[in-house]
Parts: structure tokens; C-alpha cells; sequence
């Protein structure tokens, strides 16, 4: 082997997107669609006024040392859904962390659902993962995060690494969430403590910001109640968490909720069961 193969680095993936919308003629309409490197953007059709927006990752997974960037930006009255096209996969890192950054602006009147599919980390896998978003005070925002670690099917389970996750939810500049998870190095221990997981392997956060989080209360605890999970509501904000023993399972609790929080309406088409 020669001295410049020996030094060659691995080649990472990086991506940017950025997706801005406005209201036109009664209809969320594209004002501006940037895509660049393995992020992609599409705008499947849609039957109403909304965007439905499905990110891609075209490298087909993270490992450590990718960067993947998205913003959005929901104009006055608008409403865009965004979700992933699969779940996205964080594999073994040799060397470095994976870093995905989500900036989200929701503009007066308008609505944004941040519904990606599950992220499954692999044992050893290193994320860091960041959500930042603006609402306006008219503003309306759903976001659910479910997390797999490992697929219990395949008979993956995660020993080690490290996941990151960070939230800011902010109104007019003003926090009124924020969210700061962190689990390293013996992950597989730290879960199976009962004030942590209590041994199982995939979870959810879901966070309603808007008017109607007290009125969406009683609806969902009913829908919750038997699981390891539970729901809150205070200052025009409903937190759910959840924790099921494998992804089907906690689909199974964890579609019926977003249903409720999405006045009715299922998941994006994208999602499977």
C-alpha cells in the first residue's frame, strides 16, 4: 500500500435543502426550492391546499462525518407537511459523528408537521442531531421523532455509540421548548434502566405547539393509556412520549396519536405499516 492510499480519507456525504412557501391563489405554492449534494426534495401532489414535502438522502444512510442540512419555511397561511421517504439509518462510525441540522420557520397562520420516519441506529453509530424552529405567534407546529435502536427483527441490538438529539422550539424568538437527549457509550445499559426505557428499544417524542393542545389532550391519553407512555398539556403545548419494545409496536400506538394531532388525518402515504 503507498503512503497516499494509506492517508486517503473515506468520502462522507453532504447536503443541503431548503424548501420556502407561500400562499397563492388559496394554495401552498412554491416560492423556493434549493437542493444540493445527497439531499433531495419532492413535492408529490397533493388533493388540497397543502405541500406535502418528502426529504431524501440519496447516500442511503449517515455514518460519522456526514452533514446534512434542511430548512423549510412556511409563509403566512400555509401548510406543508414534511417527512422522510424511509427511515433513515445511522451506521457504524469508524471515525466521526453524523451531524443533521433542521431549521424550521412557520410563518402567521401557518402549520408545519415535521413527520419523519424512524431513525435506526446501528450499534456504534454516532449522531448529533439538531431541530431549530421559529413560530410565529398565529402559528401552528406538530413534531414527532421516534428512534430504533437497532431493528429488533433482524436481531440488531446497540451496545455502544452516541445519539444526540437537540431541540429549540421557539415563539417570536421566545423558547417556550427545549429538548436535550444524550445517550454514549454503554447505550444498551443506560436503556435498560427503568427510568430510562426500561429495556425497550424504540421511543418517541411527539410536540404539538398551538391552541388546541388542551383540547387534544383528552384524546390522546385515552390512546396511550396500557403503554409506556404518557401525555401533558400546558401554556398551548402538548408533549407525548412513548417507548414500545420494537418499531411496529410503537407504529401501532404512535399512528392513531398523530392522527388526533393532525385533526384526523393519517400519516403521509410514505409511511407503511
Amino acid at each position: 500500500m503507498t503512503i497516499a492510499a494509506a492517508i486517503t480519507r473515506p468520502q462522507r456525504a453532504e447536503g443541503r435543502g431548503r424548501l420556502a412557501a407561500r400562499l397563492l391563489d388559496r394554495r401552498t405554492r412554491i416560492h423556493e426550492l434549493y437542493q444540493e449534494g445527497a439531499a433531495k426534495i419532492r413535492l408529490p401532489d397533493t388533493f388540497d391546499a397543502s405541500m406535502e414535502a418528502v426529504i431524501i438522502n440519496t447516500a442511503g444512510g449517515l455514518t460519522g462525518g456526514d452533514r446534512m442540512d434542511w430548512s423549510f419555511v412556511a409563509g403566512a397561511g400555509t401548510r406543508i407537511d414534511v417527512t422522510t421517504q424511509a427511515c433513515e439509518k445511522i451506521y457504524k462510525a469508524s471515525a466521526g459523528t453524523a451531524e443533521v441540522t433542521t431549521r424550521i420557520d412557520v410563518g402567521a397562520g401557518a402549520r408545519v408537521d415535521w413527520l419523519p420516519q424512524e431513525t435506526i441506529l446501528f450499534d456504534r453509530a454516532s449522531l448529533f442531531r439538531r431541530l431549530d424552529v421559529d413560530l410565529d405567534e398565529s402559528a401552528e407546529f406538530l413534531a414527532v421523532e421516534a428512534v430504533l435502536l437497532g431493528r429488533k427483527a433482524m436481531g440488531e441490538a446497540v451496545e455502544t455509540g452516541l445519539f444526540r438529539d437537540r431541540w429549540r422550539i421557539r415563539r417570536s424568538g421566545r423558547l417556550i421548548h427545549a429538548e436535550e437527549l444524550r445517550l454514549s457509550e454503554g447505550i444498551a445499559a443506560i436503556a435498560a434502566r427503568q427510568a430510562v426505557l426500561g429495556g425497550q428499544v424504540a421511543f418517541a417524542t411527539l410536540l404539538y405547539a398551538g391552541p388546541l393542545a388542551e383540547a387534544y389532550l383528552g384524546k390522546v391519553r385515552p390512546l396511550v393509556e396500557g403503554t409506556m407512555g404518557g401525555a401533558s398539556a400546558w401554556s398551548d403545548k402538548l408533549v407525548v412520549r412513548l417507548a414500545a419494545s420494537d418499531g411496529f409496536t410503537l407504529r401501532k400506538i404512535l399512528i392513531p396519536v398523530i392522527s388526533v394531532l393532525r385533526n384526523g388525518a393519517s400519516v403521509p402515504k410514505v409511511w407503511n405499516l
